[in-house]
């Protein structure tokens, strides 16, 4: 008879102390040229995260051209005087890194990644394409179509279409932020590679800009690199350009942009709010994430989970701008979508849900939830050195202190149910949203005016 082998079997590994966690502190300097950087070592990190934050806003772009900013972004890597479009791209690849840029309304972000052991080379990329675009007249044309190409898609999306509406809704006709971020047709094929040069040459230089660096810096001279490449950058001083204060008209109504035949209708549903700089901050984010941050969120029980009109609602609060007086202001939304004969019913209980939260408030296991889900993911969240190097930019771009967002999640933590609810409460008043309906006009109007929620507008989808 064999004798059966006894199996041994290695001791179970044991979870160790959980060690206290704080967002990463920068280290904050000033290159010869005026620009500002902040590195932050991360150890283990051997893809590194490079953000260039240029002052270069949305409102700055001249009459009649909007767009010219983010033609101007995607351009940067376009070619320099060293290197043509091809062999930039081509010299990029080599190096095993990413380049994006975007403009939004703050300005405009340059956004690298790229293995430690190249980040000399790619960051010489980067500084070429700062000190010496080409903006050829080829290139630029060719960006100007592929934008042109790209706001029908835009303005097909339901998501995409409700945002320009609730925009042109909320602001003045004279203020930027009424209008496409990315400019309209009209606008776009007006820009020419003088425009982009010309927007170029008034707005970036190193002594507005700041760059951020992340990742695993072991055995880099990052002060020698960077004197040999952003720090050849060279440009004028500028004074302070004035930040214009953002203008909003909250008044209760809905506009419903008619889509005949469509089988769901998207909702956006905003107004404007505090930002960063306001004390209540931390309570709103707080509140709001209660209300509909995630699947256990309120609206979702019951829009979603109780009465299954949607796959899912969120509520959330975006910055817009901020200036460096600490004044500013952010998007304060919900935002989902629904079937077509649900509309009405979908919309008077979200209504019913605000008022509710109003009259009863939210309870302490809603506001234990949501720090711990705010809180305790944070190490998980901030793993990359991307979404580290992300994150200061965003401080950066809206004038807050280097240790903002450490400071934030400590006082998560502290906010208590009272407050969040007050919070919560004022950033979605009943009376005082401006409620976009992107769908099929003829079936949701009037269930819609019956809510008495305010005067309904219908507009002709472009």
């Amino acid at each position: 008879m064999t004798e059966l082998a006894t199996m041994e079997f290695h001791p179970r590994p044991q979870g160790g102390e959980a060690k206290p966690w704080a967002f990463p502190a920068p280290e904050r300097g000033t290159l010869d040229n005026g620009l500002t950087v902040l590195r932050c070592h991360r150890p283990g990190q051997q893809v590194v995260a490079v953000e260039v934050v240029l002052d270069a806003p949305l409102d700055a772009e001249p009459e009649g051209i909007d767009g010219v900013a983010t033609i101007m972004a995607r351009a940067f890597s376009e070619g320099t005087d060293k290197h043509s479009a091809e062999e930039f791209a081509a010299e990029l690849e080599r190096c095993g890194a990413t380049l994006d840029a975007h403009a939004d309304h703050p300005g405009v972000r340059l956004s690298l990644e790229v293995p430690a052991s190249r980040l000399a080379k790619a960051l010489g990329l980067v500084a070429d394409a700062l000190r010496a675009p080409a903006f050829a007249d080829s290139e630029t044309e060719r960006l100007v179509r592929n934008r042109l190409d790209e706001i029908p898609h835009e303005l097909a999306n339901p998501s995409r279409r409700a945002a320009k509406e609730l925009a042109k809704e909320l602001f003045p006709a004279s203020a930027r932020m009424s209008r496409p971020r990315q400019g309209t047709e009209e606008t776009v094929a007006r820009i020419d590679s003088a425009a982009v040069r010309g927007f170029y040459e008034k707005h970036v230089r190193p002594a507005t800009a700041t760059a951020v660096v992340v990742g695993d810096l072991t055995g880099v001279d990052l002060d020698a690199l960077l004197a040999d490449t952003l720090g050849a950058w060279t440009g004028s001083q500028a004074r302070p350009r004035p930040v214009p204060a953002v203008v909003a008209d909250d008044t209760g109504r809905v506009v419903v942009v008619d889509r005949p035949g469509a089988v769901q209708t998207q909702l956006l549903i905003g107004r404007i709010g505090p930002d960063r700089h306001d004390r209540v901050w931390p309570a709103q984010v707080l509140g709001t994430y209660c209300l509909g941050g995630t699947l256990t969120s309120r609206l979702d029980r019951v829009l979603r989970e109780e009465k299954g009109y949607t796959y899912g609602v969120r509520a959330f609060g975006q910055v817009l701008r901020s200036a460096p007086d600490g004044s500013g202001a952010a998007m304060l939304a919900i935002s989902g979508s629904v079937d077509t004969p649900h509309t009405g019913p979908a919309l008077d209980d979200l209504w019913t849900v605000l008022r509710t939260l109003a009259a009863e408030g939210l309870t302490d296991e809603e506001r234990d939830v949501a720090v711990q889900n705010l809180v305790g993911v944070a190490p998980l969240k901030y793993e990359t050195a991307a979404a580290v190097a992300s994150t200061l930019a965003d401080q950066v771009e809206q004038h807050l202190p280097d240790h903002y967002q450490a400071d934030l999640y400590r006082q998560l933590a502290a906010t208590g149910t009272v407050e969040a609810t007050a919070a919560v409460v004022n950033a979605f008043p009943v009376d005082r949203l401006v409620t976009v309906l992107v769908g099929d006009a003829a079936q949701i109007k009037a269930p819609v005016e019956a809510l008495g929620i305010g005067e309904v507008t219908v507009v002709t989808a472009e």
